[in-house]
């Protein structure tokens, strides 16, 4: 079996802050191989600690447990060849392009930092080449400034930047937040045409279910940094069987049903429970029963591949 390109095994991130601490990711696992390319959903709700997962995968910050390793090597023990090295095969996409631009400088000068810093070969050619696999049209952008540009222009640009490296994955952190729906396929086609055509992995990062189903080939629910549903992305939202699965899938807006549901303002506060300790779902659940706060909940397998952290997931399978 070939070695993981990136590998997260049981991987933690405790925030401290004083005498308190905030459990923003517990015991998360995924495994990307240079086997295929795949599209890996990480989906969840505002807080449920997708970008912190996003920040590991980078390097920016570290866990506080678990073993984050790339290549097979923990990622916080690189030489400084080996991290040059990882930031080449592993590259982001943020959600807001127009941070990722100097306003000062012309489209042309992120791309050719890019050749300059990876000694890149190709020049103006591999710019147009680059540019030609996001849909875009070189003469038409290079020489314009970031602010002259669409949200799905600028977009498209940094998908283009971290292409031009030809990276084995890239973790892109809601990269269709902000642009409009009738370019977020466009930015998804681009995703799923690295894929197929230079065998790049994704990691998504989203809390819309939709595009997930649309373009992921596997995906990871998360709430309040634990892992509650995983799978191929088609089983885990054709038939959800995590209680909050389930109310993320119907709380999707469709046009064929009117939204008639009253929303009631969360207690943030009472919602705050230890995840090592007892489901965290628990105060929010449907279905809940004693022993979901008597203890912390595992995942389970309820289908191939398809795991469920839930007791009555548990009582489903069996």
């Amino acid at each position: 079996m070939a070695e993981p390109l990136l590998l997260l095994d049981d991987v933690s991130k405790v925030f401290r802050k004083g005498r308190g601490s905030h459990i923003a990711v517990h015991r998360f696992n995924l495994e990307l191989t240079p086997d295929a390319a795949e599209i890996v959903t990480i989906a969840g709700e505002s807080g449920s600690g997708k970008t912190t997962i996003a920040e590991m995968m980078l390097g920016i910050i570290q866990p506080t447990s678990g073993r984050l390793e790339y290549r097979g090597r923990p990622l916080a023990d690189l030489t400084r060849r080996q991290r040059k090295a990882f930031r080449r095969e592993v590259q982001p996409v943020f959600q807001d392009p127009f941070a990722s631009f100097n306003p000062f400088y012309r489209v042309r000068h992120v791309l050719d930092v890019v050749i300059r810093n990876f000694s890149l070969e190709g020049g103006t050619a591999l710019i147009d080449e680059t540019l030609e696999m996001v849909g875009l049209d070189g003469s038409a952008v290079l020489n314009r400034f970031p602010h002259e540009l669409s949200g799905g222009q600028r977009q498209r640009i940094m998908m283009a930047r971290a292409y031009m490296l030809r990276p084995r994955i890239i973790v892109a952190d809601e990269p269709v937040s902000m642009v409009d729906a009738s370019l977020r396929t466009q930015i998804l086609s681009v995703m799923q045409d690295m894929r197929d055509a230079a065998g790049i992995s994704f990691v998504y990062i989203t809390h819309d279910l939709g595009t997930a189903y649309s373009a992921s080939d596997r995906m990871f629910v998360l709430y309040r940094g634990a892992t509650m549903e995983s799978g191929p992305t088609r089983m885990v939202i054709d038939n959800a069987t995590h209680p909050y699965t389930r109310q993320l899938v119907d709380s999707t807006p469709t046009v064929s049903r009117p939204w008639t549901d009253r929303i009631e303002p969360l207690d943030e506060a009472a919602l705050a429970v230890d995840p090592r300790r007892q489901c965290p779902f628990a105060p929010r659940c449907p279905v809940v029963f004693g022993d979901c706060t008597r203890g912390p909940v595992e995942p389970r397998p309820v289908g191939e591949d398809h795991s469920c952290s839930c007791l009555l997931c548990a009582r489903e399978a069996t």
